[in-house]
């Protein structure tokens, strides 16, 4: 009876531990919903079945009530085929993703319980900053060089898809290297276009380090998180350094903005100048055309004047 008993237990703690190692499976609708009604969700992206997601499901399962319990975050798995994976990390790794309050950040170390809990609870505050032309220098002091120290600055506009896909790369950036370097945002299409003109960003997403007064802008082809932090850890010295452009008078900021949107908008800026040149010349040649007839007409008259006088 005794070894029945413990064979029991043996297979009823098996049992539990295997349920425990898995994670409550959910779909893409049922996601989206909890990230907008929940303040913390930590959800893994898995794409396909690898032993590397095994170990990923495993560990952040072992942590689960310690996420439940610090943060109440809700603690789930992707469906495997979830498209919502490209927007995170587009290659084969597994994802974990944190979200407080709608904005992600990316875990990107190992599959590690105590470094989980330890990197997810110390993300959960958010550390991208929001910028706008009126705010922008007063708080980077981009020009002068000053005390506040460096930014790495994103320009985008909300219509770019690829700029909502470096939101969660980006704040990744932001809270890996919190207290070394600060990173924020600026919307080119409203809040920051005062600040787009003046640095001269023609195409989003643009990004421009700010360093003891010299601006190095971003010129590598991908946008992930091991090239951002290779960026501004040392490879933004290999290219070169521009003054910081004061901010512009408004009457340089009009001339640059009809600039910028005769560049953006050329066949509309064609059209605006040409139908009013088309009607003007219209108009010219239609009064030309009335003079020569009233003139003709005259000549007629005068010589009908003459010839009853003959």
């Amino acid at each position: 009876m005794r070894i029945w008993n413990l064979s029991f237990l043996l297979a009823l703690g098996a049992l539990i531990n295997f349920c425990q190692a898995e994670l409550e499976g959910i779909t893409d609708e049922d996601l989206k919903k909890l990230v907008v009604n929940e303040k913390y969700v930590v959800v893994l992206f898995c794409g396909k079945s690898s032993e590397a997601c095994e170990d990923y499901e495993s560990e952040l399962s072992a942590i689960r009530e310690d996420l439940v319990d610090s943060l109440n975050a809700w603690v789930v798995k992707a469906s495997d085929d979830s498209p919502l994976k490209a927007d995170f990390n587009p290659g084969d790794k597994p994802t974990i993703v944190f979200l407080r309050n709608r904005v992600p950040v990316l875990y990107t170390g190992p599959a590690n319980e105590e470094i989980m809990l330890e990197t997810l609870a110390a993300y959960k505050e958010t550390c991208t900053q929001a910028l706008t032309d009126t705010s922008f220098e007063h708080l980077t002091q981009a020009a002068s060089g000053a005390t506040t120290g460096d930014w790495l600055v994103s320009f985008f506009k909300d219509e770019c898809d690829e700029c909502q896909r470096m939101i969660a790369r980006l704040e990744t950036v932001a809270c890996a290297n919190r207290g070394r370097i600060n990173v924020a945002r600026v919307n080119k299409g409203s809040t920051g276009a005062v600040t787009g003109r003046r640095f001269a960003v023609a195409e989003v997403p643009a990004l421009i380090y700010f360093r003891l007064g010299k601006m190095y802008r971003y010129n590598l082809e991908k946008y992930d998180v091991d090239s951002l932090n290779s960026f501004v850890g040392g490879f933004y010295k290999n290219l070169p350094g521009e003054p910081v452009p004061v901010p512009k008078t408004p009457f340089d900021d009009l001339v640059q903005m009809c600039v910028d949107y005769i560049r953006d908008y050329p066949l509309m800026c064609a059209v605006c100048v040409g139908v009013p040149l088309l009607l003007l010349l219209a108009f010219y040649f239609l009064m030309s055309g009335e003079d020569e007839y009233k003139k003709s007409k005259s000549k007629k008259k005068s010589k009908k004047k003459e010839a009853k006088k003959d």
